[in-house]
């Protein structure tokens, strides 16, 4: 996915509003989880700057399902989002992270097992027939998807500014 991880992680946000602990207020929770949707691709930088493009950045361990999965499992082992802020930001965090590597998964290389096996695994396969590499993702049918969920996203959006008037 190219485009959704911000509106993916804000409609994460608004389906676990009630887990949102009460310091924290609705528009900020909705901004971290648009930020925390786009979190894994903060490898981005060190793909860019360190390695200079020489290595897939889904190779990073901020694209390793397990790196999520054990933050997942952490949060829901402390059970304490209403009181305790950090706890529901992980959990927030957590959940997004697992959320954007599945959206990676329906038509970008993820190595599900990794650090264990070397594997890269994709749902579908975008075929390069376009000298820009972008043409290839907006041109495939799977962009529906993007579209979807930007459009489930505004919704959300609307819905939520209806309500506050």
């Amino acid at each position: 996915m190219l485009t959704t991880h911000a509106p993916a992680g804000y409609i994460v946000a608004k389906l676990l509003y009630k887990l949102k602990p009460h310091q924290l207020s609705t528009r900020k929770w909705a901004i971290l989880g648009a930020i925390s949707g786009l979190v894994p691709d903060f490898d981005m930088f060190w793909f860019y700057l360190v390695d200079h493009g020489t290595v897939h950045h889904h190779r990073y361990f901020t694209h390793y399902p397990i790196t999520w999965l054990a933050m997942l499992f952490f949060s829901l082992l402390t059970q304490s989002y209403k009181k305790n802020t950090f706890t529901a930001i992980l959990l927030l965090f957590a959940v997004n992270g697992v959320v954007h590597i599945f959206l990676d998964s329906i038509v970008g290389d993820i190595w599900l097992f990794m650090p264990w096996y070397d594997k890269a695994y994709s749902m579908f396969t975008i075929p390069a027939q376009y000298h820009w590499w972008v043409w290839n993702f907006i041109l495939h049918w799977s962009f529906i998807f993007e579209l979807l969920i930007w459009a489930i996203a505004f919704t959300f959006l609307l819905k939520a500014k209806s309500t506050r008037k």
